[in-house]
């Protein structure tokens, strides 16, 4: 994004926003909270258990110039989402969230014969439950012309079986995003999912990294030829969060680099 200059200072594409990017403290939530507050934005981000991994981004972008708080919240659990906002709430006296990022998830590797009850509740009560109450609590705080980004996966449209409910999971967020997006429409709020393929991540470091076979074959499933950054998906996350996106609403923006193509 291009900025300009006013009075003496750079004004971002999202100055005098206000951003929550849950998940924020690691990997492609990191990224993207970094992002927007380089384009200007006021940012929230909610971590786990992971404080200096969370208190390291805050750092990080007020070196920058930023601003940014960092939320503890953890995810899976009733009552979270609201748990949730009222620490938001602590911290953020105005209490508006201009851009809402669900990005917390978990991931569940396991095919039908041996997934458990309990891993099919935990990534469906954290990848699914978690965004949609997040999202009810949070009405209230996103004014019109806002935006809500939901970051599903490439999984939920590539048959992988052996991460069928991970993969499921971010089926139903994406029909989360799409009748959002129906509804919320009339507010002028745009609502849609942002699919990573296979990203360089902490999440997944201890197969890609250290596997340059694997990392090889994940990246050979890319038409472009290489495994995902970080920054590859953060970059389209700002996107729409900003203005130029104010047309894309209800639609699942695939950032696999072409997987399955």
């Amino acid at each position: 994004m291009i900025d300009q200059q006013l009075e003496g200072r750079t004004v971002g594409a999202l100055d005098k926003m206000t951003a929550l990017v849950t998940g924020g403290s690691r990997g492609i939530g990191r990224a993207i909270a970094e992002r927007l507050a380089r384009d200007g934005a006021t940012v929230a981000i909610t971590y786990a258990t992971d404080h200096p991994a969370a208190d390291d981004v805050v750092a990080r972008i007020h070196a920058e110039g930023g601003r940014a708080v960092a939320v503890q919240a953890e995810f899976g659990t009733h009552d979270d989402a609201a748990r949730m906002w009222a620490a938001f709430d602590a911290a953020v006296p105005d209490r508006r969230v201009d851009i809402l990022v669900n990005n917390a998830g978990v991931s569940c590797y396991a095919d039908i014969s041996e997934l458990t009850e309990d891993d099919f509740d935990r990534v469906f009560a954290v990848n699914v439950r978690s965004p949609f109450f997040i999202v009810q609590h949070g009405l209230s705080r996103i004014p019109d012309g806002g935006r809500i980004i939901n970051v599903s996966s490439g999984a939920a449209r590539l048959a992988l079986p052996g991460a069928i409910a991970y993969g499921s999971t971010k089926a139903a967020l994406d029909t989360f995003t799409l009748n959002l997006a129906k509804q919320l429409g009339p507010r002028g709020i745009t609502v849609n999912s942002l699919a990573p393929g296979i990203t360089d991540t902490d999440m997944n470091a201890s197969w890609l990294r250290g596997d340059s076979e694997a990392k090889s074959g994940a990246a050979a499933l890319a038409a472009l030829g290489r495994v995902g950054a970080p920054a590859d998906i953060a970059d389209i996350a700002a996107f729409l969060a900003s203005s130029d996106a104010r047309w894309i609403t209800g639609r699942v923006v695939d950032a696999t680099g072409g997987a399955g193509l």
